[in-house]
C-alpha cells in the first residue's frame, strides 16, 4: 500500500491507545459492588475503540519483532506490545497498574475484508482485564470496524457487532450492540446492552454512542423509553413514506449530534475533545499525538526494537514522504530477506517477551507476557530497522 494511505503511527502504538481512558480502570477497582465495576469496565471497553472516530490513516504494518512501550506516570500504567506473529499478522500487549492493582492483556489479529467500496477490519482476539484487588477477571472482544468509501468519496468509519464482556468471577455479563449506521444513518455509532446476572436478569441498561459518551439507566426505565422512541419512529414512517434508494456508501448525518440522556441516566464516561489541529493530524487525539515522542533520555533506555526508533514512520512524521516510501519499502525487503534465510537454514523465529498459550480464563488461544522486559536487559535483539 502506497504511503500516503497511512498515519505515521505503527499498529502497535495504535494499539495502545486502549490505554487513554485508564482512569475508568482504576474507577472500577474503587467499587465494592460488582455492577458499578461492570459498568466502569464497559465504559473501558467502549472508550478504548473511541479514538477510531475519522482516524482513516492505516497504521503501519509493525514487522515481526517490533515492540512498542509506553508509561505513564499520571495515568498510572506501563504497557509493552510486540509484533508476535507476521503471517497471519498478530500484535500482543500487556499492561499493568504501577500500584498492581490491575493487568490489561490481548493478542488482535485484525481480519481484513475487502467489500468493494470499503474494508472491514474483524479484531480477533481475546481481551482481558484483572482487576487484582477484587481477584476478577473479565474479557472480551472487539467490534468490527468498517472504513467506507476507500476507492472514491470521504473516507467514514464505524464499528458494529455485539461485544459480550464475562465477568468470570461472578458470572455477570455486559452484552453491548455496536449498532451498523443503517439506512438514513439514524443508527450511526450507537451503542446499547444490558449488564444481566448469570441467570440472565437484567441488572441495568447501558446506552451511548462509541464517538461521545455512556450513560446507565435501570432497564425498565430503558425499556420503556425505547418502546415509545420504536412507535413514535413508525408514526413517523407511516406520515411520510420514505423512498429507499438503492444502499449508498456515502456518510449518513447522524440524526442528531448527541445522545438523548434518559430521565435518571448516570453518565460512565465521556470523551475528552481532540485537539483544535487534528484534523490537520491525521484526527489524532492528545494521547495519540505523544505516542511516537522520544528524548535522549529514552534513547538510551528503550529496545532497538521500539517503533519509535522506525525510521519510516518517523520520516513520515517529519512530513519527508518520499523518504518514508523508501524506508518503508527497505524495511519489507528487508524482512522478506532475512525470512528466507531462516527458512534456508530451517530456523524458527522465537519471540521475545510473549509466548503462546490458552488464555486463563476463557482457554482461547492467546499470546502471554513472559515477563523481564521492564529488566532493561536487551541483548540479542533482532536487528530489524
Amino acid at each position: 500500500m502506497p504511503v500516503i494511505f497511512n498515519e505515521p503511527l505503527s499498529f502497535l502504538q495504535r494499539l495502545t491507545e486502549y490505554m487513554e481512558h485508564t482512569y475508568l480502570i482504576h474507577k472500577a477497582s474503587s467499587f465494592s459492588d460488582p455492577v458499578e465495576r461492570m459498568q466502569c469496565v464497559a465504559a473501558f471497553a467502549v472508550s478504548a475503540v473511541a479514538s477510531q472516530w475519522e482516524r482513516t490513516g492505516k497504521p503501519f504494518n509493525p514487522l515481526l519483532g517490533e515492540t512498542y512501550e509506553l508509561v505513564r506516570d499520571d495515568l498510572g500504567f506501563r504497557l509493552i506490545s510486540e509484533q508476535v506473529s507476521h503471517h497471519p499478522p498478530i500484535s500482543a500487549f500487556h499492561a499493568e497498574g504501577l500500584n498492581n492493582d490491575f493487568i490489561f492483556h490481548g493478542s488482535i489479529y485484525p481480519k481484513l475484508k475487502f467489500w468493494g467500496k470499503s474494508v472491514e477490519a474483524e479484531p480477533k482476539g481475546t481481551i482481558t482485564l484483572e482487576l487484582l484487588e477484587h481477584n476478577e477477571a473479565y474479557t472480551w472482544t472487539n467490534p468490527t470496524c468498517c472504513v467506507h468509501n476507500i476507492i472514491v468519496g470521504k473516507l467514514w468509519i464505524e464499528q458494529y457487532g455485539n461485544v459480550e464482556i464475562i465477568n468470570h468471577k461472578t458470572g455477570d455479563k455486559c452484552v453491548l450492540n455496536f449498532k451498523p449506521c443503517g439506512l438514513f444513518g439514524k443508527e450511526l455509532h450507537k451503542v446499547e446492552g444490558y449488564i444481566q446476572d448469570k441467570s440472565k436478569k437484567k441488572l441495568c441498561a447501558l446506552y451511548g454512542k462509541w464517538t461521545e459518551c455512556l450513560y446507565s439507566v435501570d432497564p425498565a426505565t430503558f425499556d420503556a423509553y425505547k418502546k415509545n422512541d420504536k412507535k413514535n419512529t413508525e408514526e413517523k414512517k407511516n406520515s411520510k413514506q420514505m423512498s429507499t434508494s438503492e444502499e449508498s456508501d456515502e456518510m449518513p448525518m447522524p440524526d442528531s449530534e448527541s445522545v438523548f440522556v434518559i430521565p435518571g441516566s448516570v453518565l460512565l464516561w465521556r470523551i475528552a475533545p481532540r485537539p483544535p489541529n487534528s484534523a490537520q493530524m491525521y484526527n489524532f487525539t492528545t494521547f495519540a499525538m505523544v505516542l511516537n515522542e522520544v528524548d535522549k533520555e529514552m534513547e538510551s533506555v528503550i529496545p532497538k526494537t521500539d517503533c519509535r526508533l522506525r525510521p519510516d514512520i518517523r520520516a513520515m512524521e517529519n512530513g519527508e514522504i518520499d523518504q518514508a516510501s523508501e524506508e518503508k519499502k527497505r524495511l519489507e525487503e528487508k524482512q522478506r530477506a532475512a525470512r528466507k534465510n531462516r527458512s534456508k537454514s530451517e530456523e524458527d523465529w522465537k519471540t521475545r517477551w510473549f509466548h503462546q498459550g490458552p488464555n486463563p480464563y476463557n482457554g482461547a488461544q492467546d499470546w502471554l507476557y513472559s515477563g523481564s522486559y521492564w529488566d532493561r536487559n536487551y541483548f540479542n535483539l533482532p536487528d530489524i530497522y
